[in-house]
């Protein structure tokens, strides 16, 4: 399954969007894409009204009144059902757009705003809900007026924004310098593992990436996470799994052969060990 950038996602739902953001603030959805999607950029969504169902990562979580979504770019998401009075305030936005003029690339990762890699969903409390709410509205009113300067403003508030989420859920908002490096480095880790995991399996290729050792790898890995490389690896890879999985046109001869396994029965055996179940339960089990 390709990545959907902003533009396709929303092209769904009949929005025409040529910024590199988009911002909405409690619009009635009456239908949802059926099948899961990995988007290509980040998601804040705030629940005002009723709730919703849905799968993220594979993981399913219905969010309500108060409750929160944010979401980095390679989350998968799948819409399950919603009531008829569900209502959201929601951001989407390009990371290229935000870091612009930034030097620190994981500015966004260094704020600690996702709790399960890659997303967080949480409860937030009313005190919490009403100031995400009115800077929502704020940044609304700030898109919809016209200047020289409107992205530049935009680009503010949502740096103020990604403040105050960092606030609700608990993260750090100044690194430890004697761990700036260490920090830096598993962040490269990670998003190499995203970008090239079908192809590569083994610590020593991202090691070697990185021009650093395997043990001093595994050293970072741990103090960042608390994993092992291999434990980054194999849980990327079983992402992967469930995406290619969620594409009824693909056999699993297919699926295998796109995440480099050497045989159906490795992949089957992979997937048996970290998801509980094989890998035509979890079709029957997503009604695929």
């Amino acid at each position: 399954m390709s990545c959907e950038n902003l533009q396709e996602t929303l092209s769904f739902y009949g929005v025409h969007c040529q910024e590199p953001y988009y911002i909405s603030s409690e619009n009635p959805i009456s239908q949802f894409q059926k099948h899961p999607f990995r988007m290509d950029f980040y998601a804040i969504c705030l629940c005002t009204r009723g709730s919703i169902q849905i799968n993220v990562d594979s993981k399913q979580y219905r969010i309500s009144a108060k409750g929160l979504l944010i979401s980095a770019p390679s989350t998968v998401i799948r819409f399950l059902n919603s009531t008829k009075d569900f209502r959201m305030q929601l951001l989407f936005f390009d990371k290229n757009f935000l870091l612009k003029n930034i030097t620190n690339p994981f500015f966004i990762e260094k704020l600690d705003l996702f709790q399960n890699t890659s997303f967080s969903v949480i409860q937030c409390s009313e005190i919490n809900s009403n100031r995400l709410s009115k800077l929502f509205d704020y940044l609304l009113e700030t898109a919809r007026r016209t200047g020289h300067f409107i992205d530049d403003l935009v680009r503010t508030v949502i740096f103020n924004l990604l403040l105050e989420l960092a606030q609700v859920v608990g993260g750090e908002l100044e690194s430890d310098r004697g761990s700036c490096n260490g920090n830096n480095l598993f962040l490269k880790f990670k998003q190499l593992v995203q970008e090239d995991v079908g192809g590569h399996k083994d610590v020593t290729y991202y090691a070697e990436q990185l021009f650093i050792t395997n043990k001093y790898l595994i050293k970072v890995v741990k103090a960042a996470s608390g994993k092992t490389p291999h434990q980054i690896i194999d849980e990327q890879l079983l992402k992967e799994a469930f995406v290619l999985l969620s594409n009824p046109e693909l056999n699993f001869t297919a699926v295998a052969y796109q995440l480099n396994f050497s045989s159906v029965s490795a992949f089957g055996r992979f997937f048996r060990k970290y998801a509980a179940c094989s890998p035509s339960q979890y079709r029957k089990q997503q009604h695929l």
